[in-house]
């Protein structure tokens, strides 16, 4: 019998210990089936090797055929973030977790029951915090870089992060100690996804 894609992501969050390392036990049930694909074709997939350099520029967001069709969702739209909680490194994760790109107003595209393939997400709004590259420290180790996706709540008007806040901060500075959990608690963000790949620092021989 087929794994269902769907409790597969637990699995694989638990396997890199993203939970509880980032997201504590029982935090939600994955619902919504993405991918996230780089221009070159490097595609994230619940853990797979990336090499660095095929990550520099931002990626699209592909919702899954599988999660179709929408329904009473279709209206729904979406905010992602990515981040890496090995900054910076895994073994000494001061700066956990590092906020690499947040941009809300992600919307599903027309899925239906015919529809065979990931169509890419549609992005409404600029993003809150620029997409900044994976970029780990020589020597560093294993980084695990995280993409959680979160429903914005229903509302006539969109969703946008108020100015001002901590999530626009586009410094190295502003980017790092940054909570997820606590963000979406904030803005009423309901985690329904998640994906990640793996990094390896460069090794560079020490004096």
């Amino acid at each position: 019998m087929a794994t269902d894609p769907l409790s597969s992501i637990l699995s694989a969050l638990k396997r890199e210990q993203i939970i509880p390392d980032v997201l504590p036990e029982s935090t939600f049930t994955p619902s919504v089936l993405f991918s996230v694909v780089f221009p070159n074709g490097a595609e994230v997939n619940l853990g797979n090797y990336i090499d660095v350099n095929e990550t520099q520029d931002e990626p699209e967001i592909r919702f899954a055929a599988l999660n179709g069709p929408w329904d009473d969702a279709g209206e729904a739209s979406y905010t992602l973030a990515m981040l890496d909680p090995d900054a910076p490194s895994r073994a000494d994760p001061i700066y956990r977790t590092f906020r690499h790109w947040v941009i809300t107003g992600l919307k599903s595209p027309a899925l239906t029951a015919n529809s065979a393939e990931a169509l890419n997400a549609l992005k409404t709004h600029p993003s809150t915090t620029p997409y900044r590259p994976p970029g780990p420290r020589p020597n560093s180790g294993l980084h695990r870089y995280i993409f959680l996706l979160f429903q914005e709540p229903a509302s006539t008007e969109p969703f946008v992060v108020p100015q001002g806040a901590p999530e626009y901060g586009a410094a190295l500075e502003e980017r790092r100690s940054w909570n997820p959990v606590a963000f979406a608690e904030r803005y009423r963000l309901k985690l329904v996804g998640a994906n990640y790949f793996l990094v390896n620092a460069p090794e560079v021989p020490q004096d």
